[in-house]
C-alpha cells in the first residue's frame, strides 16, 4: 500500500496494554535463631536472651513485679488506699460503721441528756409494773386517816392532812427505775361524795435516789375523782415524799383527802 492510501484511511481505537504486575524479589533468608533463652511464661517456647515479647506469641517474657499486698489497715482511709488481692473489703467497711457507731454511741451515753434520752426511751418501748412501798410515813395526819391508807391498794380509805403543808413520805427497800406515779385525790371517787370533802390541787414531790440526791418536782392535779398520773422517769429510787401545797374544798373538819398512792417501775 502507498503512503498515500495509508495517510487517507481512518485510524481506530486502540485498547491499551494490559498491565503485568512485577515479579516478587526474593531475598535471602537469614539465618535461623537459635533459642537458647528461658522460655515463654505463656506457651513455652523458647526465646534468644534480651527479647521482650515472645517470638511464637508475643506474650511478655518479663513479668511485672506486683507491688507487696498491704494490711487491712493501711487501705483504710485516711491511710494509703491501695487494693490488696484477696482483701475483704466488706469486713473492713463493717469494721469502720462498728467502730464509728460504738464511738456515737458511747458519748451518747456519757453525756448526762445522751443517758436521759436513752433512758427515756427505755420507759417507753418496756413495759411497767406496780411497786409497793415498804411504808408510808407523814408529818401529820386526821384521826382515822393514818398515811398508810394512802398505799392499802384501796379508794375509800384515804390520807387525811388537817393542814397545808403536811406530805407523806413513801419508802423503799430497794431502789428502782420510778417510771411514774398515779394519786387518787379526794375521799371517794364518786363525784358527789368526791365534792364534799377537800382534795389537793397543787403539791410538790420530793424524789430521793440512792446517792441522796433529791429530785423535786412541782405537780398540779385536775379537782376531779379519777388518776392522777405522773410522768417521772428517774432512776435508783429510794423514797418519794408529796407535800401539800394548795387545795380545794378546804373547811372546819374537813382533812386534805389522798385516797391513793401507786408507783410503777420499768420491766
Amino acid at each position: 500500500m502507498s503512503e498515500a492510501n495509508a495517510a487517507d484511511e481512518p485510524i481506530g481505537a486502540v485498547r491499551p496494554a494490559k498491565p503485568v504486575s512485577r515479579r516478587p524479589v526474593v531475598r535471602p533468608v537469614a539465618e535461623e535463631e537459635t533459642p537458647d533463652g528461658p522460655p515463654c511464661p505463656a506457651c513455652g517456647t523458647p526465646n534468644l536472651p534480651g527479647r521482650k515479647f515472645c517470638r511464637r506469641c508475643a506474650a511478655p517474657l518479663q513479668a511485672r513485679e506486683e507491688p507487696a499486698a498491704l494490711p487491712w489497715w493501711r487501705t483504710v482511709w485516711p491511710f494509703r488506699r491501695r487494693v490488696r488481692g484477696g482483701s475483704g473489703r466488706a469486713l473492713r467497711r463493717t469494721l469502720l460503721v462498728l467502730a464509728v457507731v460504738g464511738l456515737l454511741f458511747a458519748g451518747f451515753l456519757l453525756l448526762p441528756m445522751g443517758r436521759y434520752l436513752f433512758e427515756d426511751v427505755r420507759d417507753k418501748l418496756g413495759g411497767t409494773a406496780e411497786i409497793s412501798p415498804t411504808g408510808a410515813t407523814a408529818t401529820a395526819s386526821a384521826p382515822g386517816h393514818p398515811a398508810g391508807a394512802a398505799i392499802d391498794g384501796l379508794t375509800n380509805k384515804y390520807w387525811g392532812a388537817p393542814e397545808l403543808g403536811a406530805s407523806l413520805t413513801c419508802s423503799f427497800e430497794t431502789p428502782f427505775r420510778l417510771v411514774g406515779i398515779v394519786v387518787h385525790t379526794g375521799v371517794s371517787k364518786e363525784p358527789q361524795e368526791f365534792r364534799r370533802g377537800a382534795r389537793p390541787t397543787r403539791a410538790d414531790l420530793l424524789i430521793t435516789t440512792e446517792d441522796g440526791t433529791v429530785h423535786e418536782k412541782a405537780v398540779t392535779f385536775n379537782d376531779k375523782p379519777g388518776e392522777q398520773p405522773i410522768r417521772t422517769g428517774i432512776s435508783d429510787v429510794v423514797s418519794v415524799e408529796l407535800v401539800l401545797r394548795e387545795a380545794a374544798g378546804r373547811g372546819e373538819g374537813r382533812p386534805i383527802a389522798v385516797g391513793e398512792v401507786e408507783f410503777f417501775q420499768r420491766t
